[in-house]
């Protein structure tokens, strides 16, 4: 039926919880919602450039003050305070920091203001370390102040143009001008390119500092879409952003260099290559050339080109990437002294690292084999070796490894199985490993970059294991489950008095979105503690990542190309079917939910495997993948003009009439990623088929629907819905 993780690995699982035979107490919503299991993280921090000391950002509630604080690596002993906001003046808590190139300036970021999910805008300082200087870059509220190369200047954006402030005249220069909103934005990428491509900052400055290259939006053509934010006023608040849906007019984008001697911006021509989207730009080591990586509609051709500042901006084809389906942008790309480049790419049908020369020729592929990289963490040019991350143990686990330029002497570094991620020293002599698995919470070690070996133990979660033995708790068993022709990663959790002899509804939790992975040996997440209780009130709780999930290879992530929706969802009913075969599940209490990708699977799934599931909860889905951006949708299903059947014949309002089971559907009323237009539609449908189904809007709330007690609401909802419809497991 399905196969469990050989028994001598499911046995260190089973020990692991053994100790835990003193579970008495039961796990409540409000612990769950209220952080009361929440882990202790290592805090944000960064290597000074000499590699043996690194800087974390603190808070001291005694003083309240938040400093800036270096420590050194091998003692973990705090060494200085560089920075505290007691001694600035206007400055009563600092957000964020970012360093000069010669550690000589800091960027302090304060009064931020969130826009979208990474954008933000807020006051800026820069305090210099040497004079104990502290100026303030700008009287407005703006976007990714960034030091040049000589940490002489800063550059900025601000209601959609750029800006330059010299440090040193207190001078600052406007250096794009058309600027406007929702039409033209200069330097700070638009709605779809921040959500979708991951970046805000869309401008960078050259090695020597005297070059800006910036990517200008034109979205005049990008279609709108409005909210309304109810608040506390009278009045709604009326928000209205460019959002370009699937088939809809994109940005129209261009790329521009700024030149701070001549004072002149001059437009590169991209004509001859791929030039729908620019998602990345970076300047190489030579100051002056730029690289920048543009793709077609389809984004399944790259080009990945050079562009001379010294030759009029002659551009020129470094290295092109095609795939039938389409290539995946990535910031692995590392020039070297040389302007040799090392670049990852699934060409192989595994995503490896490759190693150019600085024409694009002379490729050698660094790593091999039926595994990913799945982390790039740099190059060490002393050493000449090259640090990442991969799955080369088992894709439900990740380790540290290094390997030789020459592709030669690879070393895993991580020693322990489970999710290893590593923080490396500017000068590769250390790094600080994370480690979890699904029975130890996360561990930080600094570790010895040459071998791995174990220098200190940083900080541990002990305390929460302790605290988690008083609590009924079930182990995950992980294992794999034979569907359509595939083995299939899944874990399962038992209630902990599982018997065999009697039946159990069975809950189904999955994302099942392109290249994710829910099924992987780390610690647990807030839904993990969810399906905790769950399972210790009777049910079984299993995940399965079905095809179109990652880190099994290019075909296996690939093939749901232009069906976004099939193959899932024949995957997850067959699961189903499959475990509703077995004597201890009840074939006819079978229930699936999931969020976002996850909220439009489990709602295909009850309307189209309705004679599996009798019940599905979708919290914030898309019902149509018409009502999704372009950069996301187009990628994997191209235009609904191109792919009309595509979108319809995987649309769970096309199969809203086939509901038989019951239905939870959840929706935050301000969502800007997928919008509450998608639950409306779905729930129209669901009402013209004379359908009922249980719902909930909350109001004023984004794709996370949290805030205040929302969590703990839409959580007691979700729960009191399983029991009411899944019922109790059968008594003795």
């Amino acid at each position: 039926m399905y196969k469990l993780l050989p028994k001598s690995l499911l046995l260190l699982f089973i020990v692991a919880f053994s100790s835990l035979s003193a579970q008495n107490k039961s796990f409540t919503l409000e612990e769950i919602t209220g952080g009361a299991f929440r882990t202790d993280y290592l805090g944000s921090f960064q290597s000074l450039k000499n590699g043996k000391e690194y800087i974390v950002q603190n808070y001291d509630r005694t003083t309240k003050a938040s400093t800036i604080d270096v420590y050194d690596y091998v003692s973990g002993n705090k060494v200085k305070t560089l920075v505290s906001s007691n001694d600035l003046a206007g400055i009563n808590y600092i957000i964020s920091y970012e360093f000069s190139e010669d550690e000589s300036k800091i960027l302090l970021a304060t009064k931020l203001k969130q826009i979208y999910r990474h954008s933000s805008v807020g006051t800026y300082y820069v305090y210099d370390l040497n004079t104990k200087k502290l100026s303030l870059v700008s009287e407005n509220q703006i976007q990714e102040p960034t030091f040049s190369k000589d940490g002489s200047k800063v550059a900025y954006g601000f209601e959609n143009n750029l800006y330059i402030k010299d440090l040193t005249s207190e001078t600052t220069q406007q250096i794009t001008t058309d600027g406007k909103k929702n039409s033209i934005i200069n330097g700070i990428t638009d709605w779809v390119y921040e959500e979708e491509f991951a970046f805000v900052r869309a401008f960078d400055w050259n090695k020597t500092g005297d070059k800006i290259a910036y990517i200008r939006f034109d979205e005049t053509q990008v279609p709108e879409y409005s909210m309304d934010i109810m608040g506390e006023s009278l009045y709604p608040e009326h928000q209205v952003f460019k959002y370009p849906k699937a088939g809809e007019n994109n940005s129209k984008v261009s790329l521009h260099i700024y030149d701070l001697a001549s004072e002149k911006t001059t437009e590169v021509d991209i004509s001859g290559f791929e030039n729908y989207y620019i998602p990345r730009i970076m300047w190489t080591q030579d100051a002056s050339l730029l690289s920048v990586q543009l793709l077609n509609r389809h984004q399944n051709v790259l080009d990945l080109i050079l562009v001379d500042a010294s030759k009029n901006n002659a551009t020129s084809l470094l290295h092109k990437e095609t795939d039938k389906a389409y290539v995946d942008v990535k910031d692995d790309l590392t020039f070297l002294n040389n302007n040799s480049f090392i670049w990852s790419s699934e060409k192989s049908g595994w995503n490896h690292l490759y190693l150019y020369d600085k024409n694009g020729k002379n490729e050698k592929q660094l790593t091999k084999g039926n595994w990913e990289v799945t982390k790039y963490y740099g190059f060490d040019p002393k050493s000449a070796m090259i640090y990442y991350q991969s799955t080369e143990n088992g894709n439900i686990n990740r380790d540290v490894y290094s390997v030789s330029i020459q592709g030669t002497n690879k070393i895993r570094l991580s020693k322990n199985t489970g999710s290893n991620d590593a923080d490396f020293s500017a000068d590769f002599t250390y790094y600080i490993n994370t480690f979890s698995s699904a029975t130890t919470p996360y561990v930080y070690t600094l570790n010895d970059a040459k071998t791995g070996k174990v220098v200190r133990e940083i900080k541990n979660n002990n305390a929460l294991l302790a605290k988690l033995k008083g609590y009924k708790m079930s182990p995950k068993e992980f294992g794999t489950i034979s569907i359509n022709g595939n083995d299939l990663n899944m874990y399962t959790i038992k209630p902990l008095d599982f018997d065999e002899n009697k039946e159990y509804p069975l809950f189904m939790y999955q994302y099942s979105g392109p290249g994710s992975q829910q099924v992987a040996n780390r610690w647990n997440g807030g839904n993990d503690y969810w399906h905790q209780m769950l399972a210790q009130e009777g049910y079984i709780v299993i995940c399965v990542d079905g095809r179109g999930t990652g880190y099994k290879g290019r075909d296996f992530k690939k093939v749901t190309q232009l069906e976004l929706g099939k193959y899932e969802v024949e995957d997850q009913i067959t699961i189903a079917k499959k475990m509703g075969e077995l004597p201890y599940i009840d074939a006819n209490r079978i229930g699936i939910w999931g969020w976002s990708f996850g909220g439009f699977m489990s709602s295909n799934c009850l309307f189209q495997g309705n004679d599996t599931f009798s019940m599905a909860i979708a919290v914030a889905p898309v019902s149509s993948w018409r009502f999704y951006d372009t950069i996301y949708t187009e990628r994997y299903m191209h235009t609904p003009q191109e792919n009309a059947s595509g979108y319809d014949n995987n649309s769970p309002i096309t199969y809203a009439s086939l509901l038989k089971g019951d239905f939870l559907l959840v929706h935050g009323g301000a969502d800007d990623n997928v919008h509450l237009q998608n639950t409306l539609r779905l729930s129209e449908a669901l009402i013209q088929a004379n359908k009922q189904f249980d719902w909930a809007i909350y109001p004023d709330k984004n794709h996370g629907i949290y805030g205040g007690n929302t969590r703990l609401h839409l959580y007691t909802k979700m729960t009191n819905f399983v029991r009411e419809t899944l019922g109790e497991p059968e008594d003795d």
